[in-house]
């Protein structure tokens, strides 16, 4: 796997999570990252992108709730989850940005539920 996310879990509605992708420098540096999620039934979705300026874009449905961020010197990619909501359920992903076929992991899973 070359990329791999963890911090997922079972939260609360309400709650937060940190989601942490490690991987290699070079499928890392200098390239734009994002975080994508898949929900039960949904295709995978972009939920938020970071390039290699720390400029970054948002999904609406996660705006002012999540944060994306990484850092070059670990080659990790971070998503500060906050104020979940249940349809925040889903398996969340990290790639490049546009996504590589090649490059998607198992992924975390992220259950909103109370």
């Amino acid at each position: 796997v070359q990329l791999q996310a963890s911090g997922g879990g079972l939260v609360r509605p309400g709650g937060s999570l940190t989601l942490t992708c490690t991987t290699s420098r070079n499928i890392f540096s200098r390239r734009h990252m994002g975080w994508y999620r898949q929900a039960p039934g949904r295709e995978r979705e972009l939920v938020a992108r970071i390039n290699m300026n720390d400029d970054t874009v948002y999904d609406e449905s996660v705006k002012g709730r999540f944060t994306i961020s990484r850092d070059d010197y670990k080659n990790t990619l971070y998503l500060q989850t906050n104020r979940l909501k249940p349809e925040d359920t889903a398996v969340y992903y990290c790639n490049r940005w546009p996504s590589r076929g090649d490059f998607w992991g198992q992924g975390t899973l992220v259950t909103v539920s109370s």
